[in-house]
This record gives C-alpha cells, sequence and structure tokens, in this order.
C-alpha cells in the first residue's frame, strides 16, 4: 500500500500535467501554450513518468519476493528498502527530467512552432528546433533508455522468476494465488508499457493513432489503475 499510495499519487499527478490543459483548448478552441508553460508541462510530464516507470519495478520486485520467498517477505521488504527505493525514484526521476528540460531550453525555436500533439511532449519539441539535437538525442538513447529499459527488465526478470518457479510445481491453487497477487500489477504493465512501445517505437512520426495511443497512457491508464488495484 505505501508502494500503491505513490503509484496513485504519481498517476493523478501525470494526467493532471495534460489533461487540464487539453480540456481548456477543446473547450475555448484556442489551441495555444506559453512557451514558460511548454517547458514546465515538459518537466513535471517526465519527472511523474519516469516515477511511474521505476514504482512499476519496485512493484514487480516486490511481488517476486512475495512469492519467491515469502517467508522471508517481512525482513526483506522492510519499511526502510520501501522509502528508500521510492526516496531513490523520485530523485533519479526528477534528475533525469531536468537533464531534458535544461538541454531542451538551450535550444532555438524559430520556424513553424506547432506542436502536432496534445502537450509538450519532448521528441514533437526536438522536432520543431532549428538547432542541432545531436546532443538532446544522445541522451535521450543513452540515459533516457536506460531509465525506461531497466524498469522494465527488472518488470520481465520478476515475472520470468514467478514463472518459473510456479511452474516447478503446477497446480490450479497456487496459479490463483499468484494471479491474485500479480494479476492486476502484470495488467497495468501491460497497458503501460504496452501503449509506451506502440508510441515510441513501433511508429516514424506522429500521427492520429500515435496520440490516441499516447492518451492511452497519459490519461486512460492512470484513470483505471485505481479500479484494477481495488
Amino acid at each position: 500500500y505505501f508502494l500503491l499510495s505513490h503509484l496513485a499519487f504519481s498517476d493523478i499527478s501525470m494526467s493532471s500535467v495534460t489533461v487540464p490543459k487539453m480540456l481548456m483548448n477543446m473547450h475555448t478552441q484556442q489551441q495555444c501554450i506559453p512557451y514558460v508553460g511548454c517547458i514546465s508541462q515538459l518537466y513535471f510530464f517526465l519527472v511523474f513518468g519516469g516515477l511511474d516507470n521505476l514504482l512499476l519495478a519496485i512493484m514487480a520486485y516486490d511481488r517476486y519476493v512475495a512469492i519467491c520467498h515469502p517467508l522471508h517477505y517481512t525482513t526483506i521488504v522492510k519499511k526502510e528498502l520501501c522509502v528508500l527505493l521510492v526516496a531513490g525514484s523520485w530523485i533519479i526521476s526528477c534528475g533525469n527530467a531536468l537533464l531534458h528540460t535544461v538541454l531542451i531550453v538551450q535550444l532555438s525555436f524559430c520556424a513553424n512552432n506547432v506542436i502536432t500533439h496534445f502537450f509538450c511532449e519532448l521528441s514533437v519539441l526536438l522536432k520543431l528546433s532549428c538547432s542541432d539535437i545531436s546532443l538532446n538525442e544522445l541522451v535521450i538513447f543513452t540515459e533516457g533508455g536506460m531509465l525506461l529499459f531497466l524498469p522494465l527488465a527488472i518488470v520481465l526478470g520478476s515475472y520470468i522468476r514467478i514463472g518459473t518457479i510456479i511452474l516447478k510445481a503446477p497446480s490450479t491453487k497456487r496459479l490463483l494465488k499468484a494471479f491474485s497477487t500479480c494479476g492486476s500489477h502484470l495488467l497495468v504493465v501491460s497497458l503501460y508499457f504496452g501503449t509506451l512501445a506502440g508510441v515510441y517505437f513501433l511508429s516514424s512520426s506522429w500521427d492520429s493513432k500515435d496520440i490516441t495511443a499516447a492518451v492511452m497512457y497519459t490519461v486512460v491508464t492512470p484513470m483505471l489503475n485505481p479500479l484494477i488495484y481495488t
């Protein structure tokens, strides 16, 4: 519940960064955002997006310990460890967002400033710049890639290990117990990382399908999380 409370706060915050502005634009039909507002939106979106990645990885590890080492769970997953992991997640997420934001404000935007999205997304802003963005791209592929793939690797590794433990002595009771422990988290992870992959890796340019997928991980998934975990 400690981890869930931080995930819930992160979900509410990530949606609050994008949805109110989107709804105001739809209501007023004035689809514009000031430069400072755009940069602020970018920073907070990166903070809470990165925090979601890390929290889902920590929760996968929590499930792994609960199923694979049930008798040692209370000695391994202590309150101090949870606080340390969550604090580390906040620090890493804020540092990552600050790095990308500082790099983006160094760029010049002297051409068409029409954002083909419903919020100020990093890759879309880079396409608008008339400066050299090679450094930004390098940081995205190295530091940004680690922040995405390392949590995903932890999630996959945890569930692979859980699967091998269960399949060593399969039974309906063990499968149902494992599903009751992992089902909600697995569903959230599939929704979140599935839509992220659809947006950033399976498409070459932004179109209506990509924006729909972006709505999934910025609006729909955070909205469904409380229902799924309940």
